[in-house]
């Protein structure tokens, strides 16, 4: 079964190599320095510089922008899933599992916007997607306002030191998407 790994920038070698992810969606501020694991292809990396903030006009800071959005979406329309995507933010938590959202609801677009959120807080009792980066998704991807309303639904999540990665499985289990 197809699947996302979400994970914070300190653990994305481990669970790139434990997972056997050959492509990855990295969520950084921009100019943030890190290694990409050896085991990710490099023409199947994206890097997308944005801050973890839901408005935009904050100094120097870069709030998640419709640009930003389509990247995700073209990326995970060109993921083959025959191996897992790994998907990651600085901690993990906000800016990671929005997008992880976003590229599950772009390559399997006839999903309950509902359940795909549901699953997602079964597999993190921590994660709390990115507000605009949600928002943004939910237009681009015509959700008619589903992906914010069952996003809002789940509201925060719990407090955590942003060491927590997961596995967002693309359908639920014994799904026949599509039939």
């Amino acid at each position: 079964m197809p699947q996302i790994v979400v994970s914070p920038l300190a653990r994305i070698a481990e669970m790139a190599v434990r997972h056997g992810c050959t492509e990855m969606l990295s969520l950084v501020a921009k100019g943030q320095d890190f290694h990409r694991p050896a085991v990710i292809a490099k023409a199947r990396h994206l890097t997308l510089g944005m801050n973890d903030i839901s408005f935009a006009g904050t100094g120097g800071l870069i709030a998640p922008q419709e640009e930003h959005v389509q990247q995700i979406v073209a990326f995970a329309k060109g993921w083959d899933r025959s191996r897992p995507m790994l998907v990651h933010c600085w901690m993990g938590v906000s800016r990671s599992p929005a997008a992880a959202l976003i590229a599950a609801l772009a390559v399997e677009p006839e999903q309950d916007d509902r359940e795909l959120v549901e699953r997602l807080r079964f597999a993190s009792p921590y994660a709390t997607p990115n507000t605009r980066l949600v928002e943004i998704g939910d237009t681009v991807l015509s959700r008619g306002g589903r992906l914010v309303a069952a996003v809002r639904s789940i509201g925060r999540g719990a407090d955590t030191d942003g060491n927590v990665p997961f596995v967002l499985p693309l359908v639920a289990e014994g799904a026949n998407v599509g039939d």
